[in-house]
């Protein structure tokens, strides 16, 4: 495997079609997952690895971000990665950049209105990487539903010749969506953090009973997660990422919520199957991830 820091020196490295799985890092089960099915559609796969600083709108977050580049080297390797693409700073971000990506729209609720520059920072270094690294095909999990809505507006709309791929969530064994985060969690805010899948799956079996209306759907989340800091629990399009009143069409039902000083984002999509909803739960780990592992690891309380 070729640990490029140049996006030349990665583009140098290719043969056939090209994949690119774009990350922030510290690998786990949901990210390792994406590798070996991209790997199934390309010849060169390229992860990049980058801590993006603009798409962070609290610097506490940023600096707390895990990070370990030795221990995703050789996951990657494991994982059949031909290129780890883990640039410096200064080779995405020159001293001078005068231009950045705003998607509008789709960016106005949820993680838009709560994160202010997040979609803006996720969609430079998105169109960054696809203009330096120039992939056939890109892919990113559901789990962040309204980044996939941005970055599908974006490819449409700026043309990149690039195909998307999406992703189901992968979940702990008691369906806690993966996220490098996780390890910041103590062991009774990992407990707390469950009530955001339980009401999430909650929600879809009421679904699968027939309910459609978003208001009771919503409120079944909520009443799950009141114990903790909401930001939002939204049933939103999936092609707008605008609230809608009834589950009568492709939609995912959004949570944003902070545990202790972490701030975790889950959803339940809701696909399509001869006029009726279909909610994709992700997929359940066998056994605890290595995220679970690194916690025990640490000793945390």
């Amino acid at each position: 495997m070729e640990v490029a820091r140049s996006f030349a020196r990665a583009r140098n490295r290719y043969e056939g079609t090209v994949g690119l799985l774009p990350t922030l890092g510290f690998f786990h089960e949901g990210h390792l997952a994406l590798m070996d099915l991209l790997r199934e559609e390309c010849e060169t796969l390229v992860v990049s690895l980058f801590v993006n600083p603009t798409q962070f709108n609290d610097e506490k977050d940023f600096a707390a971000y895990p990070r370990d580049e030795d221990r995703d080297a050789a996951l990657a390797v494991e994982h059949s990665v031909d290129i780890l693409f883990a640039p410096p700073v200064e080779e995405v971000y020159r001293e001078v950049s005068q231009t950045t990506v705003e998607v509008t729209g789709v960016t106005d609720e949820m993680e838009g209105r709560h994160r202010p520059g997040h979609f803006v920072g996720v969609a430079t270094v998105v169109a960054k990487l696809f203009a330096g690294l120039q992939p056939d095909i890109a892919m990113f999990g559901r789990k962040d539903a309204q980044q996939l809505a941005v970055l599908r507006a974006m490819v449409n709309d700026l043309r990149f010749p690039i195909e998307i791929l999406e992703a189901p969530v992968v979940r702990e064994p008691d369906g806690l969506a993966l996220s490098s985060r996780n390890v910041r969690m103590d062991r009774r805010e990992r407990e707390d953090a469950l009530a955001i899948s339980r009401g999430l799956f909650q929600a879809a079996e009421q679904v699968d009973a027939g309910e459609r209306r978003a208001d009771r759907l919503e409120s079944t989340v909520e009443r799950s997660v009141k114990r903790l800091d909401i930001d939002y629990v939204k049933l939103a399009s999936q092609a707008t990422m605008k609230p809608i009143t009834s589950l009568d069409q492709p939609a995912v039902l959004a949570v944003a919520a902070t545990v202790g000083n972490v701030r975790l984002i889950d959803n339940v999509a809701f696909d399509f199957e001869s006029e009726r909803p279909v909610p994709d739960r992700g997929i359940l780990l066998d056994e605890p991830s290595r995220l679970t592992t690194h916690l025990a690891d640490d000793g945390a309380t």
